[in-house]
């Protein structure tokens, strides 16, 4: 009798240990559920009903939802069949320039003629902060979770973002005319300079250098910018390529491309990201390719300032690092990927008078894994892979323009817009939920900025 009960004891104990194994869970801090999981990955495989797992601010496991019975949180967002992919990359912008979005859109050499006057009436610390706190919001809510940023007072452009909660490659504008933040170029270099001893570190915020363009800056500066990449192994940001006067100026001034110009003073490496690109030759692919840039294709704003359409596509058959970017809120007036999505794909068809030339497909991986290629942190961000960062957009498919969706990659660049985002993450933190951000009143955000387009208008006026 009680050698009956002792085995049964000991049977007992050993299938409640065996149950206890079978329950044991791996915990983290936030899984996403019931997902069309876009991975972006080497096969570009897409999981039905899938599953992401972020701990310690990275994915830990993708997979379909059988994996669910193996991890455990508190924390968990269910998709709804929404798509679950990368956060976007806007590769070139001036986010602070959201304070003058729609001024001027119609001008002809608005550059000289209208923003360098009013920036130098306006531009300062507060104005920076301001227009990237507004414009960081708005790319939040559209998805966009890190961006390469351009412009004056960097440093207080850069506390907007990490504010808000972004990541971000700000670089520091640098041209040889005076401007508020500085003189003249050294000044804005040495401005460069302190910011980056400061953020050096940072974990959102990566600060860089912003030659404005070619023409722009004297080529002793661009020197002295080169060996100060080199010794911080930080970014360098510029303007290239970008109008058909530019191109000509350097055939006529050095008989080189200005691709060709800058390679001669030694500035195009794995650090360089070449925004626009619009008048390259062929030589000048090659060699952009040969010297790893990174290249950021604006084809709304360059549309609409009638510059051309760069040939993007060509650069991305051919290998090199091509992202989208939206440029400034005064250029192409939103700062979302989304919205530039659609023209990207319907343009480049044009251009190439072929129905099948930049597919749905191409034009995702551009806007999330491209955009990392360009920015050299494909492995870290652009894809929904094991170990990379957790910085992750899911679009809900309920609304009536989502509906049907065949095609998850169709559906985001013909059918989406920014106002399908439904929820935000970056570096494994929850920044958007159910289209509300998370990280600033949004209310305050507007009145500052409705109150500070008071004086933008009185400015602008007297221009």
């Amino acid at each position: 009798m009680k050698r009956s009960i002792f085995i049964s004891l000991v049977f007992l104990m050993w299938g409640c240990g065996e149950a206890n194994k079978s329950v044991d869970t791996i915990s983290s801090d936030l899984i996403i559920k019931n997902g069309t999981v876009l991975t972006m990955n080497e096969k570009k495989e897409i999981i039905e009903n899938g599953v992401v797992v972020i701990k310690d601010k990275k994915i830990l496991e993708v997979g379909p939802s059988d994996i669910l019975a193996s991890f455990s949180s508190k924390n968990i967002i269910d998709a709804e069949g929404g798509i679950v992919m990368p956060g976007m990359i806007n590769t070139h912008t001036h986010v602070s320039m959201s304070v003058f979005r729609s001024l001027a859109d119609d001008v002809p050499d608005r550059l000289q003629r209208y923003i360098f006057p009013l920036e130098n009436k306006m531009v300062s610390k507060e104005m920076s902060y301001l227009g990237a706190l507004h414009g960081s919001i708005e790319m939040a809510k559209s998805g966009v979770t890190t961006m390469v940023d351009m412009y004056l007072y960097e440093e207080s452009a850069a506390e907007a973002v990490k504010e808000i909660g972004l990541r971000g490659i700000m670089t520091q504008n640098i041209i040889k005319y005076p401007t508020a933040d500085g003189k003249d170029a050294q000044a804005k270099i040495d401005l460069a300079v302190e910011f980056i001893e400061k953020y050096k570190d940072d974990e959102l915020i990566t600060p860089g250098f912003g030659p404005h363009a070619p023409h722009t800056v004297n080529p002793e500066d661009l020197e002295k910018i080169k060996i100060l990449s080199e010794k911080y192994n930080l970014p360098v940001s510029m303007h290239v390529a970008e109008t058909e006067k530019e191109f000509n100026k350097f055939k006529d001034d050095y008989a080189l491309t200005p691709i060709e110009y800058l390679d001669s003073i030694g500035i195009l490496n794995e650090r360089f990201i070449a925004a626009h690109a619009i008048f390259v030759t062929d030589s000048d692919i090659s060699l952009m390719k040969a010297r790893d840039i990174g290249v950021a294709h604006n084809m709304v704003a360059n549309i609409k300032s009638a510059k051309g359409v760069s040939p993007a596509l060509k650069m991305y058959d051919q290998g090199l690092r091509v992202g989208l970017g939206t440029d400034g809120p005064m250029s192409g007036n939103t700062l979302d990927i989304i919205g530039q999505m659609g023209y990207v794909a319907k343009l480049h068809k044009l251009a190439n008078k072929d129905r099948s030339a930049m597919p749905p497909i191409k034009v995702v991986e551009m806007a999330t894994l491209g955009g990392a290629r360009a920015i050299h942190r494909e492995d870290e961000l652009g894809s929904l892979e094991k170990g990379k960062l957790a910085d992750i957009a899911i679009i809900e498919v309920h609304s009536a323009n989502m509906i049907p969706m065949y095609s998850p990659y169709s559906a985001l660049v013909y059918s989406a817009n920014a106002s399908n985002v439904d929820t935000v993450i970056v570096n494994g933190k929850v920044i958007v939920k159910n289209k509300v951000l998370l990280t600033y009143d949004e209310i305050k955000s507007r009145e500052m900025m409705l109150d500070f387009s008071k004086k933008v208008s009185i400015t602008a006026d007297t221009l």
